[in-house]
């Protein structure tokens, strides 16, 4: 059967990479079979089935050769596991093409752990490969010679009916590694697939089996469902079949948990719709979790019922969950952090009728530059949450102007060559007005001329000033900040008019 793909209205053959067919040749001139197996194969079919294109994420060949013999067609490759993968360097450009995986046909025995095969047996077929693998959507093979799909257990037409089942028996393929169960979760969130029944009954029996699996994995997989295109029918699945609680038991405490007057939803559906806005707007992976964590202190801080109950301080006990979960999962440092803060200051004081620049500037400084906008985004977040029709309202988009007004490069005699201590110790004066006086007037001359901020320059020039009277330096003083304050106001104004704002 050709594998083609529908662009417009033509179907046209799918080309595989060159450098695929070159490694293929190469193992096939050397006496070998070979095959493409596992996920690009499935995205080559899908992309026949819907008429999309889907671009494989990396390509994977399977063989009859033994790793020795893979290595000694290609001298240059890498071995360094202990599962018969040697990975090939293909030269191409295209990170999904840089290094190509091939594997020896293998047979897996017993999984003691519930994680690792005890041991890898290469196989002599390909049947025997197969058999072996998650779900029939994963356990196809594309023969290159003759462009065929090799299809054992009818995963073609599952994935025509949108369906993820297990290989064979379920219970079997989840006890060998209960990290399938999360797989399971995942495709389905990835590729909007129903979990065939049977499956799912064995997901249910066996989510307890997901306690022999290590944080780093449990991460990996669950960072691939937050970053797909439907998270929120994963979380939905997983909650239901009682795996959520071996991977996010803090998320699970909303479900049910009504609010006061201000939400329409629980915090659960709260929660979730929050998330999905920043799906939809292919946020990054620290602001997903923040939409899904925001209020993951409210069940703990609630106080009593109804349209008034409170849940104050929510946010304080929010991001110490948000740290201890990330941190459970293995996050990175920085995730762990930039997710803490977004939890922890997501309830910022917004009325710009009220709030001051140097409020904003708190803001800026407890959460940080680099993270300011992911704030806001959050934010965005939990407005469509809460089912309003806007995420940036008039006083959230002035709010976004004070926040660049804080950012900006400021004019101030902080950006001089020299500081107070050194105007202290030329002039041989104590800190006093003076000193201010004497810091705006340098200012002055560096706005008509950059290159005066030097320090040597600088320190000259305070030698004259301070020979001025305490009224010409004050005089001199005040001009220079009353200029300041109306170069400030011109940029102000145009920041203004960049987000629609008085």
């Amino acid at each position: 059967m050709g594998v083609k793909f529908l662009v417009g209205t033509k179907y046209m053959k799918y080309n595989i990479p060159k450098e695929i067919r070159s490694i293929y040749t190469a193992l096939h001139n050397a006496g070998f079979e070979a095959y493409l197996v596992g996920g690009c194969v499935r995205d080559l079919v899908l992309s026949e089935v819907e008429g999309l294109l889907h671009k494989p994420k990396d390509w994977d060949v399977t063989t009859n050769a033994m790793p020795e013999e893979i290595q000694s067609v290609f001298p240059e490759s890498v071995y360094e596991n202990n599962f018969g993968t040697v990975g090939v360097k293909s030269g191409a450009k295209d990170e999904t093409l840089k290094i190509v995986e091939i594997t020896p046909f293998r047979i897996e025995a017993k999984y003691s752990d519930k994680r690792h095969p005890d041991e890898v047996k290469f196989a002599k077929k390909l049947d025997d490969d197969l058999k072996r693998r998650d779900f029939t959507v994963n356990a196809l093979a594309f023969d290159i010679k003759n462009e065929e799909i090799i299809d054992l257990f009818d995963g073609e037409n599952d994935l025509k009916n949108k369906i993820i089942r297990a290989v064979g028996k379920p219970e079997e393929r989840f006890g060998e590694d209960a990290l399938r169960m999360l797989r399971a979760v995942r495709l389905s969130a990835e590729l909007g697939f129903a979990i065939e029944e049977e499956t799912k009954h064995a997901l249910a029996k066996n989510a307890s089996l997901l306690r022999h699996i290590s944080q780093e994995r449990i991460r990996d997989e669950f960072s691939k469902i937050i970053m797909s295109d439907n998270p929120v029918a994963g979380f939905e699945t997983m909650r239901e079949l009682g795996i959520l609680k071996y991977i996010l038991p803090e998320i699970e405490e909303g479900w049910g948990v009504g609010q006061n007057k201000h939400h329409i939803y629980t915090v659960w559906e709260h929660s979730l719709r929050a998330l999905m806005h920043a799906v939809e707007n292919s946020w990054s992976l620290q602001v997903r979790i923040a939409a899904l964590l925001h209020d993951v202190g409210k069940p703990r801080t609630k106080r009593g019922e109804g349209k008034d109950s409170t849940f104050y301080g929510h946010e304080v006990v929010g991001a110490k969950m948000a740290k201890g979960a990330l941190s459970r999962l293995r996050f990175s440092k920085k995730i762990i952090d930039d997710v803490y803060k977004l939890v922890r200051w997501h309830l910022f004081f917004s009325d710009t009728e009220v709030v001051t620049l140097s409020a904003v500037r708190r803001i800026v400084r407890n959460v940080g530059e680099d993270i300011i906008e992911d704030l806001l985004k959050v934010r965005y977040c939990d407005r469509i949450g809460m089912g309003r029709p806007k995420e940036r309202p008039y006083r959230l988009r002035k709010y976004e102007s004070m926040i660049e007004e804080a950012l900006r490069s400021p004019l101030s005699v902080g950006q001089l060559a020299v500081h107070g201590d050194d105007v202290m110790k030329i002039c041989k004066m104590d800190a006093g007005p003076r000193i201010g006086f004497i810091l705006h007037v340098l200012l002055e001359e560096v706005l008509d001329d950059p290159s005066k901020n030097t320090r040597n320059h600088q320190e000259k020039r305070v030698g004259e000033l301070c020979a001025l009277s305490d009224e010409e330096l004050k005089k001199m003083g005040v001009e220079a900040k009353k200029r300041k304050e109306q170069e400030e106001e011109k940029e102000v104004a145009e920041i203004r008019k960049k987000y629609f704002v008085k």
